[in-house]
Parts: C-alpha cells; sequence; structure tokens
C-alpha cells in the first residue's frame, strides 16, 4: 500500500473555496480504481493549511490518480490559490487497522 500525505497552503481568503474544489474532486476520486481513501482535513494550528491524507492500493494507482483529467483540471485551479508550496509525503505503509 502506498500512503501519501499533502500539506497545502491556500491564501487566506479563498480556503473556501479550495474546500469546494476538495469536495468536488473527491466525488471523482471516489471512482478511480485503486484509491483506498482519500480525505481533505483541516490544520488547528494552520487554518489556512488543507491536509490531504490519501491511501493508494499500490503506485500504479497513486500513478494512475495523478495522471487522470480531473486531477489534473483540479491542480491547475488550485495552484492559483496557493500561499507557498504544497508538501507532499509519500509513503510505504507497513501495517493498518
Amino acid at each position: 500500500m502506498i500512503g501519501l500525505i499533502a500539506k497545502i497552503p491556500v491564501q487566506e481568503n479563498k480556503v473556501d473555496e479550495a474546500i469546494t474544489m476538495f469536495k468536488e474532486l473527491i466525488q471523482k476520486v471516489a471512482e478511480e480504481e485503486g484509491t483506498l481513501s482519500y480525505t481533505l482535513n483541516r490544520s488547528k494550528k494552520e487554518p489556512n493549511t488543507l491536509v490531504v491524507m490519501e491511501r493508494y492500493k499500490d503506485k500504479a494507482a497513486l500513478n494512475a490518480h495523478s495522471a487522470s483529467p480531473h486531477f489534473n483540471a483540479f491542480m491547475t485551479r488550485l495552484f492559483k490559490i496557493l500561499d507557498g508550496n504544497p508538501e507532499i509525503t509519500v509513503m510505504e505503509e507497513i501495517t493498518s487497522i
């Protein structure tokens, strides 16, 4: 399994817009084969930082997600409202419940 955590800094006046965009994206991600979970979270310490936690069956599923037209269209829109560079961490899942 592959895990991914993306910390995404968003412009202060654009957080609600980003959340709406993510909700639309998540509906499409739910249909992707090999995507096990995809959650949007907000940092309590940094309310303008959104955190996406993702789990994929394997590297191929992550690659398929990253190459999908809906994800690429989303990223084009997201880059316009960022407040810095996203921090992306890809991990190998060892165990889970």
